[in-house]
């Protein structure tokens, strides 16, 4: 297919939801399949979504427990504090990282056959997004062992309906995975490096995203601005309110945080939507 093919077939703009619908049973086929080829080999399979996460849950506890510890930083729960900042954090890296990879993983298959390339990315961050949801578990069997058999050490772990908010900050990770995910799909394109700069970046968004820290209870000294900055991340806000509705007695839902969050994930999607459609002609020519 040449470029001159590719502009014939493009859509209009007002016409991109109408045929995401009318595509919506490939989607499916290659969720499944993602999902599938993820854990192919694998001895354990599908297992590894329980046990990822609890592994390195239990290792940022045991090395960070004593600095950040329950009895001195104010946390309900430490280890499900840890747990949730993990989930969201993992979810959004992996998300974004496999859309950024979509167009060039999927070449040989646009270059023979027509399908509309937002189908990629948007198929690899609901792939990734059926494997957090399916990691939910852990957070449920974590949080269960604590409260039945740690109830005294942890008293102000309760169950509140609060917790069904918790599609609330899943709703605000996915649009924003997958507004940033487009973007990164496109300069993924026309600039391989960008899959390098990324890594990097992943691991500084992991640690000025509090996973394992209060911010509250850093130690900023005459550097209070730093907090501040800190709280531009829009991770740290859907983090945030993913802990208000499992840890109910330790914070609340901060309506600020959350109409930032909405208007930055809402954003993404229409800048990563809008330019994926200005640039999705060109693909051809760089892959």
């Amino acid at each position: 297919m040449n470029e001159k093919t590719a502009k014939a077939k493009k859509i209009p703009m007002k016409n991109y939801l109408k045929n995401a619908y009318k595509y919506r049973y490939l989607v499916q086929e290659i969720v499944r399949k993602n999902i599938k080829l993820q854990y192919r080999n694998s001895f354990l399979g599908m297992f590894w979504t329980f046990l990822q996460p609890l592994f390195t849950m239990i290792v940022l506890v045991l090395i960070f427990s004593n600095v950040f510890g329950s009895s001195s930083s104010g946390v309900v729960c430490y280890p499900v504090y840890v747990l949730c900042g993990r989930l969201i954090y993992e979810c959004f890296s992996q998300s974004t990282k496999r859309a950024m990879r979509s167009i060039r993983n999927s070449a040989s298959i646009i270059k023979k056959v027509y399908v509309p390339k937002y189908v990629y990315p948007l198929s690899n961050v609901l792939a990734n997004f059926v494997t957090f949801l399916i990691s939910l578990t852990v957070l449920v069997v974590v949080f269960a062992f604590f409260f039945i058999f740690q109830g005294d050490v942890y008293p102000d772990l309760v169950l509140s309906w609060r917790f069904l908010l918790i599609i609330v900050p899943i709703a605000l990770l996915f649009l924003l995975s997958l507004g940033c995910g487009m973007i990164l799909s496109v300069l993924n394109v026309f600039f391989k490096d960008i899959e390098y700069i990324y890594e990097v970046f992943c691991m500084l968004l992991f640690y000025i995203t509090p996973v394992f820290y209060k911010v509250s209870n850093l130690n900023l000294g005459g550097k209070a601005w730093f907090g501040y900055i800190l709280k531009l991340n829009p991770l740290y806000w859907i983090v945030d309110l993913f802990r208000s509705c499992v840890l109910v007695n330790g914070f609340d839902w901060n309506w600020t945080g959350f109409a930032y969050v909405l208007v930055f994930s809402i954003g993404s999607i229409v800048v990563g939507g809008y330019f994926f459609y200005k640039k999705q002609d060109k693909f051809i020519l760089h892959i």
